[in-house]
């Protein structure tokens, strides 16, 4: 992915039948930024390989390699470049990535994996709701519907169908959740205001993610040495799930349907359910059934408009 095809228009959008022609290129971009959710859905088991390697060493490991990966484009775009970007672009860059994971490491120390997970993965549904703050966008019932069911889908799929249990004493972690769910979904929305920020330059932000990663680091956690297979583990990681990802989910976000990407980032826990499972790392159950139906048709839904402007081209 070059600097040029990145500073591509976002096209048009607006009411009625412009609404429904979606431009050939947005479709492009929203397909790019759905390969993030692809990589997202390997976190789980790439992360169970890394061991007990704590996560802001992870973080910081894993950032690493995606910025070095992205460098020699970024260089190429040149410093002048990095340099001349606006200040509201370096902290939504750095914000977004390193808030993210602070907030989520956050409330998993404070409240219990299922509930906090759960509650941080708001963000696609927020996303959803967000993008009627965007020029240009309109929000329509099918779009919030179809982001409804995905996070039925998701609620069932990580609770089990065992429900959801809220306890005051983890305040601190359900509300660390709650800040993780809105710095990702304003990032993610925000940074449509940023269309001539080439991604190249995600790799200067996910340096900085890295640094900052590692200061936590040192500040809260001891050093776990890998070992073995635990090193191409954390550079799967960064090359994908923890790295590469944000790269297309820059240009995604960027250029193409923000409200498609909302509803399509709810397939990441089940493809993720779904490796484990192949991977022999978790059962098959019920729960893993239906919330495969509510996210499908939730995405189904969603894309209404979508499906019809391709068959109205086609």
């Amino acid at each position: 992915m070059n600097a040029q095809d990145t500073q591509t228009g976002v096209g048009t959008s607006g009411n009625g039948h412009g609404e429904a022609e979606l431009p050939a290129r947005r479709l492009r971009a929203t397909g790019i930024g759905a390969v993030a959710v692809l990589l997202w859905a390997s976190l789980a088991l790439f992360t169970t390989l890394t061991g007990r390697i704590p996560p802001f060493q992870l973080t910081a490991m894993a950032f690493t390699v995606a910025g070095i990966i992205g460098l020699p484009l970024a260089v190429r775009g040149g410093w002048t470049l990095a340099r001349g970007l606006p200040g509201g672009a370096w902290v939504l860059g750095i914000g977004g990535l390193f808030g993210y994971h602070f907030f989520y490491f956050l409330a998993l120390r404070n409240a219990p994996a299922v509930d906090a997970g759960l509650i941080a993965y708001l963000w696609p549904l927020l996303i959803v709701v967000f993008s009627a703050l965007l020029p240009g966008e309109r929000l329509r019932w099918w779009h919030t519907a179809g982001a409804l069911l995905g996070l039925g889908g998701t609620f069932l799929l990580v609770t089990g169908g065992q429900g959801l249990h809220l306890r005051s004493e983890y305040l601190l972690g359900y509300t660390a959740a709650v800040v993780c769910a809105l710095v990702w979904s304003a990032y993610s929305v925000a940074n449509r205001r940023y269309p001539q920020v080439p991604t190249n330059m995600v790799a200067f932000f996910c340096l900085a993610t890295a640094a900052l990663a590692a200061v936590c680091h040192v500040l809260f956690e001891t050093t776990v040495r890998p070992e073995g297979w635990q090193w191409l583990a954390v550079l799967v990681l960064g090359l994908g799930p923890v790295g590469g990802a944000f790269y297309v989910w820059d240009h995604g976000t960027k250029h193409g349907d923000i409200r498609l990407l909302g509803t399509f980032a709810y397939f990441a826990p089940l493809l993720s359910t779904a490796l484990l499972i192949a991977t022999g790392r978790a059962d098959p159950s019920w729960p893993v059934a239906v919330a495969s139906t509510l996210i499908a048709g939730g995405a189904m839904l969603a894309s209404a408009d979508t499906l019809r402007s391709a068959r109205r081209r086609g």
